[in-house]
């Protein structure tokens, strides 16, 4: 399960070009606009193939938040071989680090260009600057059409940041798609090495489809680091391969390369304000548990449906310590056992929206309404599933329509809270 699961209509074949498959590209194949990008396109005799922490049941949200950027002996693992793990806390930090690292380049520069080997005039787009226009009108389109809540939110941001929302969000469905769409079953590890490679390219200016142009046009106004990218792609190998997870730090590694990934790749575009006192860093933070809280309720809510495909996304051992186990799940009866389990989940995914927060009040100003909208209506999924008995086995936890709309005066209230001045940096 990933964080965006909508599914589209796609032709299979018996050895499917991912990309070319997909339903999303099927549909773009017939409009005016893709077929004179790909008329134009810029790198056909280069590349003709193609194809969002340690966090256990007892540790706190609070523990993150203090961690340094040195490492913590604490949290590794020495191997004979004298090689080191890391925790899964301390591999996403790293790219927290790095993240915040590159935002705080561009705020002690007066230049925008934030990579000395990618700079504008380096980038080859597929076209004239109207074709671009048209690349990311057709990702808001594709937004409006398969995240109706989503594209709302974005109506709110400027135009420059909405369109950049846009390319990421459109980027992050595709990949999904890979192994979350119709053409699922065909998909290889050596499939998303070439969808990673075709990543690679489009952060160097080189852009497959109108598609990727947009996105390539975005990495470069923005101070967005490839890491996260990467890592999404890592949480689809992570999904052929896995169907069980033996313990929450496990569990947490894949909600941040489906989810919180996208939470990182988000805030540069979304700005922090110049008043905010808080450091990069920590804005950072509550970034990447805004997505791990998301992706956790996306588990909670989607436990019946995963079973019906073979999967259980819940941490082995604490269902061991409730007393259950997978075939309590597929056999979908709400017991006590089980509402006993499911309070503590839910509460674990409240404690990471409760960190989210922390961070949203120090978001430019243009961007934090609709951030707050999207958090508030997420976290109300939790509360469906309470007032469901907590059956997530055969019923779906929604919010409606009247309580997305009460929910939008609350979220532009908290959007407006100033903060201090004198923002310090990381």
């Amino acid at each position: 399960m990933s964080s965006v699961a909508v599914l589209w209509v796609a032709a299979s074949s018996p050895n499917p070009d991912p990309m070319n498959t997909c339903g999303l590209v099927r549909a773009l194949e017939s409009s005016r606009v893709l077929s004179r990008c790909q008329n134009q396109r810029v790198n056909n005799g280069r590349r003709n193939q193609t194809t969002q922490t340690t966090w256990s049941s007892s540790s706190s949200v609070m523990s993150f938040r203090r961690r340094r950027s040195s490492v913590v002996s604490s949290s590794l693992v020495a191997h004979p071989a004298g090689e080191i793990d890391l925790s899964s806390e301390e591999k996403v930090y790293n790219v927290v680090l790095r993240q915040a690292a590159l935002v705080n380049k561009q705020l002690r520069s007066t230049s925008p260009v934030l990579d000395d080997v990618k700079k504008p005039q380096d980038i080859v787009r597929p076209g004239s600057l109207s074709l671009l226009a048209e690349a990311y009108d057709r990702c808001g389109e594709v937004c409006a059409e398969y995240a109706k809540t989503f594209y709302l939110g974005t109506l709110l941001m400027t135009p420059e940041r909405r369109k950049a929302i846009w390319a990421i969000y459109v980027w992050c469905r595709r990949t999904d798609e890979l192994v979350d769409g119709p053409n699922a079953s065909h998909i290889t590890p050596m499939a998303l090495d070439r969808w990673e490679a075709r990543l690679e390219d489009l952060f160097h200016g080189r852009a497959f489809d109108m598609l990727d142009a947009a996105l390539a046009d975005t990495v470069t106004r923005y101070p967005v680091d490839i890491q996260p990218f990467r890592d999404m792609i890592e949480g689809m190998r992570m999904d052929l391969r896995k169907s069980r997870y033996n313990n929450f730090d496990e569990l947490y590694l894949y909600c941040y390369y489906v989810a919180g990934t996208v939470g990182l790749m988000s805030v540069p575009v979304m700005g922090i304000n110049p008043k905010s006192k808080a450091t990069t860093e920590s804005v950072y933070n509550a970034a990447l548990a805004l997505g791990i809280a998301n992706q956790l309720t996306n588990i909670l809510r989607d436990v019946g449906e995963d079973a019906r495909r073979g999967r259980v996304y819940l941490p082995q051992d604490e269902l061991v310590q409730a007393g259950l186990s997978d075939e309590d799940i597929f056999a979908g009866k709400v017991t006590d056992k089980w509402r006993n389990f499911m309070r503590l989940q839910l509460k674990r995914a409240r404690m990471f929206f409760d960190e989210a927060e922390k961070g949203v009040t120090e978001l430019d100003a243009a961007s934090r309404w609709p951030v707050w909208a999207s958090l508030l209506l997420y976290r109300r999924i939790l509360d469906e599933i309470e007032a469901n008995d907590y059956n997530n086995f055969t019923k779906r936890a929604y919010v409606g329509k009247v309580k997305k709309i009460a929910a939008l005066p609350l979220a532009y209230a908290k959007s407006v809270v100033k903060v201090p001045s004198s923002r310090g940096t990381t």
